[in-house]
């Protein structure tokens, strides 16, 4: 049986795995540094979730009944005319349930899947 030195391919699945680690590492040390707690993120990282809350609670929640086009726009994947959109939806009939939100154009299962830990819903403030 003959060993030889690992080839290109080898080197770049090992190059890619150090490059994640690394990757998770800076998170949590940059998260630690801006207050989060070290034993949530690590418990994240352990799942392959980030340190920004996509698997742990939500770093920014938004009600889609009262938000405003700049705090929408705080969302991934929501840009000014997304917003814009949300907002004109919500003046012609305020939302009900949080899956209404797919009935905006642009916005299907997968951006909803992304965006629901970070919305809420609440009636919105009226006489």
């Amino acid at each position: 049986m003959r060993l030889s030195a690992p080839g290109p391919s080898t080197r770049r699945r090992l190059d890619a795995g150090v490059l994640r680690r690394a990757c998770v590492l800076g998170a949590l040390v940059a998260a630690c540094c801006l207050g989060a707690s070290p034993g949530t993120l690590s418990a994240q990282a352990a799942d392959g979730g980030s340190a920004s809350g996509e698997s742990g609670s939500p770093a920014i929640l938004v009600n889609l009944n009262t938000a405003t086009v700049a705090e929408l726009q705080r969302l991934p994947g929501v840009g000014p005319a997304r917003a814009e959109a949300i907002v004109a939806y919500r003046e012609r009939r305020p939302f009900r349930r949080i899956e209404e939100l797919m009935r905006i154009r642009g916005i299907g299962r997968k951006t909803f899947r992304r965006l629901r830990p970070m919305l809420t819903l609440a009636s919105p403030e009226g006489p």
